[in-house]
C-alpha cells in the first residue's frame, strides 16, 4: 500500500470547502488554548534558556516570540513558540496519542507573519496537520511510545510538515517529498521527560517540519515511501505498523475532533487524582496538618509517567503524582502556580507528598482514579472520579477555555489586548491576514 502517497494526494487535494463547521470551530479553541499556553510560558526559564541560545544565530527577523518582543526567522520562532507552548504540561492532548497543537500551530503562525495567508486557509492547514500527525502516530501507537520515544516529538514533525506544504501549495509529489523529510528527522525521548528537553519535542517538531516543506517546494528530493517503506518511518519505529490507520476513512472522519483540553498544568493522566483531591477538600473543608494520609488507586500508565516522589523542581513535579495530589489537595487547585518550583519545595506541600501512596490497578483507566483522604481524627473520605475533567466525557466548555486564556496571558498582556485577541482566536476564519493574530500577541 501506498501509505505516504495516499496521505499526500489527500493533503493536496483537500478543499476548505470540504472541512464541516464543527471541525473549524475545534479548530479555533484548539487555537485559543494554544495560543494562552505559549504566551503564558513566555517568561518561563525554559524559553529564556532558548532565546539566549538562538537569538544571536537568528536570520532575519520575520516572526514573532508570543508574549515577548523579540523577533527571529521563522524557523526559530516557530523553534521557541512551540517550546513555549508545551512546557508548562498545559497543551491541548489527543484522546489517544499526539499534543497536537504544540508542533503545528507555530510552523503556521511563523509562516503566516512571513507570507500573508487567510485565517481560513491556516485553519484549514490545521486541521490537516492534526490529521497527518496524529493518523500517523497512531498507526505505530502504543508500541512506539511503549519503547521510550515521545509520539508528540516523532508524530509532530509529520503535522507541521503536512500543514505547511498545504499553505506553500506543495502539489503531490513535493508533499510525498515533505512527508519524507519530516521522517528521517523525527525524533523525541520519553526519558527527557522532567526536563526542558520534553518541550524541545514540539518546538523541533514545528521547526523541523516547516524546514520539511520550504525544502519540498524547492523541489529538495525524499523517498516518496517513507512512512511505509521496510526501512521506512513506521517500520522502523513499531513491529505493529498498521496503514490502515492513516490511509482508511481520510476526509470522512477527523481526529482534531478527539482532542481534549487541560483544566491543570500537568499530564493528563493525573487529571483524575487531581479532580478527586480536589472535590474531597473543598467538600468537606479539609486541611492538609489535618490528614494521616492520602491513597490513591491509579492506572499502572500513571505510576509509570509520574511516579517522580521526590521532585526538586516544577517541571519533575508535573510528573509526580505525588506531588500533583499534595498541591492540589493544598491549594485546591493544579495551574501553572502549583507546577511551579516554589510550590514544588514549599515544606508544607513536602510533608503533606510525603503521606501520599499511590497504588497501581489494570482495571483503572487512564483518565480514572479512586482518591481516600484519611484524616488524623480518624475521619475517612472518599471519590471515585470515572472520568477526568478535560476528558472526551467531560470537555471544557468554550467559557473554560476563555477562563484559562485569561488566567494564562494576565500579567503578560493588557487585559485589553488579550480580549481582542480572544476575540481574533473564535474568528480566526474571516481574517483576510492571520499574520495580524500573530503580531497582535506580542508583548509591547
Amino acid at each position: 500500500m501506498e501509505v505516504t502517497r495516499t496521505l499526500a494526494r489527500y493533503l493536496v487535494a483537500s478543499r476548505w470547502e470540504d472541512i464541516p463547521e464543527r471541525v473549524r470551530h475545534e479548530a479555533a479553541r484548539a487555537l485559543l488554548n494554544w495560543l494562552g499556553c505559549a504566551i503564558g510560558a513566555s517568561r518561563h526559564e525554559t524559553v529564556e534558556c532558548a532565546l539566549a541560545a538562538v537569538r544571536g544565530c537568528s536570520g532575519p527577523p520575520q516572526a514573532g516570540v508570543l508574549g515577548r518582543g523579540e523577533r527571529l526567522d521563522i524557523l526559530n520562532a516557530a523553534l521557541v513558540n512551540g517550546i513555549s507552548s508545551h512546557v508548562l504540561d498545559y497543551d491541548d492532548t489527543h484522546a489517544r496519542a499526539v499534543h497536537p497543537s504544540a508542533p503545528v500551530w507555530p510552523a503556521l503562525l511563523a509562516y503566516s507573519e512571513w507570507r500573508k495567508v487567510s485565517g481560513a486557509g491556516i485553519v484549514h492547514a490545521f486541521v490537516l496537520g492534526v490529521e497527518a500527525e496524529e493518523r500517523v502516530g497512531l498507526s505505530v501507537f502504543p508500541e512506539h511510545y511503549e519503547v521510550g520515544w515521545h509520539i508528540t516529538g516523532t508524530a509532530g514533525v509529520f503535522g507541521a510538515a503536512a500543514a505547511a506544504g498545504k499553505l506553500l501549495g506543495l502539489d503531490e509529489r513535493q508533499m510525498c517529498w515533505a512527508l519524507g523529510i519530516a521522517a528521517t528527522q523525527s525524533a523525541g525521548l520519553r526519558e527527557m521527560f522532567g526536563s526542558m528537553c520534553k518541550s524541545l519535542h514540539p518546538g523541533r517538531a514545528a521547526q523541523n517540519g516547516l524546514a520539511a516543506a520550504l525544502l519540498a517546494a524547492k523541489d529538495f528530493t525524499s523517498s516518496t515511501r517513507a512512512i511505509e517503506a521496510p526501512r521506512g518511518f513506521a517500520r522502523a519505529a513499531s513491529t505493529r505498523f498498521d496503514p490502515a490507520v492513516i490511509t482508511e476513512g481520510l476526509g470522512e472522519r477527523y481526529e482534531l475532533m478527539s482532542n481534549m483540553y487541560k483544566p491543570y498544568a500537568c499530564g493528563l493522566v493525573v487529571h483524575a487524582a487531581i479532580d478527586g483531591c480536589i472535590e474531597l477538600a473543598r467538600a468537606h473543608d479539609l486541611r492538609p496538618e489535618d490528614v494521616e494520609g492520602i491513597e490513591l488507586v491509579v492506572s499502572p500508565l500513571v505510576l509509570e509517567l509520574t511516579g517522580k516522589k521526590n521532585p526538586q523542581n516544577g517541571l519533575e513535579g508535573k510528573f509526580s503524582v505525588y506531588h500533583a495530589a499534595a498541591a492540589a489537595f493544598t491549594h485546591r487547585a493544579a495551574g501553572e502556580e502549583q507546577f511551579g518550583d516554589r510550590c514544588v519545595r514549599d515544606p508544607r506541600v513536602v510533608a503533606l507528598r510525603d503521606r501520599v501512596t499511590a497504588t497501581a490497578d489494570g482495571a483503572v483507566r487512564k483518565t480514572e482514579a479512586y482518591a481516600t483522604i484519611r484524616m488524623k481524627n480518624g475521619g475517612v473520605f472518599s471519590r471515585h472520579v470515572e472520568h477526568a475533567l478535560g476528558t472526551l466525557a467531560r470537555p471544557m466548555s468554550d467559557h473554560d477555555l476563555e477562563r484559562k486564556f485569561r488566567a494564562l496571558t494576565a500579567g503578560i498582556l493588557p487585559a485589553d489586548q488579550a480580549e481582542k485577541l480572544l476575540r481574533m482566536c473564535w474568528a480566526i476564519t474571516t481574517l483576510d491576514d492571520a499574520g495580524s493574530l500573530a503580531r497582535a500577541a506580542v508583548a509591547s
